[in-house]
């Protein structure tokens, strides 16, 4: 049986409200939709599931490193989409939006289960964890980044560059907005493992609020994270968003 504990990634058989809440949202792609065909739709949402794969085996496996063992006793550490996919969250909805034509694409993911209780050092295996995810698209926006450098002026297949363009931006997109403070986005577990006790309360009224708070930033204040997200598109690929 797992704890209850504050800064948990709870499984969702426990916590099916940190699921539903457990949001990602790649925004600000309007660029990139308007050109895309159904063929490119499909592989956006591929590299769209992938990437958060990849985001969520990170959190299991360092949580792993500092000695939690949770995600792999729930059968999570595995880059098989299956088992971390919500039907509704990562299949159903992105779709529906990309049919639209939103200007905007977000979903949800299961989160992969961890104890804090059992870590090693709770306060930088929690830190550790949360910024893994974040981490791992990074790091695959930064070596797709360079292969696109690296190929610049070579004869490339026709749509080379905007399939790796799209996963330079999708992985981007997911580390960047995933950094914003507000749970349950990893920059607010990075954050909140960071202040003194004292904020624990002012901790659990924001975690009370968190989806309003989530959905209010979607809304109102995600067109910020937009000229980020063009800057190191740009400093990564040397191309034009």
């Amino acid at each position: 049986m797992v704890a209850r504990v504050l800064l948990e990634y709870p499984p969702p058989t426990i916590e099916p409200f940190f699921v539903i809440a457990h949001i990602f949202a790649i925004v600000f792609l309007c660029y990139h939709r308007i050109h895309m065909d159904a063929t490119n739709t499909v592989f956006y949402i591929i590299v769209l599931i992938m990437s958060v794969v990849i985001h969520e085996v990170a959190h299991g496996f360092m949580a792993e490193r500092f000695g939690d063992k949770t995600a792999r006793f729930a059968g999570r550490l595995t880059l098989n989409p299956i088992p971390h996919l919500d039907l509704f969250g990562s299949i159903i909805l992105p779709a529906l939006l990309v049919l639209t034509n939103a200007p905007f694409l977000f979903g949800w993911a299961k989160p992969v289960p961890y104890n804090p209780g059992n870590l090693s050092n709770r306060k930088w295996g929690t830190v550790a964890v949360a910024s893994a995810g974040i981490i791992s698209n990074f790091a695959i926006a930064i070596l797709f980044g360079i292969i696109i450098r690296l190929s610049a002026g070579l004869s490339m297949p026709e749509g080379f560059y905007f399939i790796t363009s799209i996963i330079v931006v999708v992985n981007l997109g997911l580390a960047i907005f995933n950094l914003v403070p507000i749970p349950p986005l990893d920059g607010s577990k990075m954050l909140f493992s960071l202040l003194p006790y004292s904020y624990s309360s002012l901790v659990s009224k924001i975690e009370e609020y968190s989806l309003v708070l989530l959905l209010a930033f979607i809304i109102f204040f995600s067109q910020y994270l937009y000229p980020i997200l063009v800057f190191l598109f740009q400093f990564l690929t040397g191309l034009a968003f």
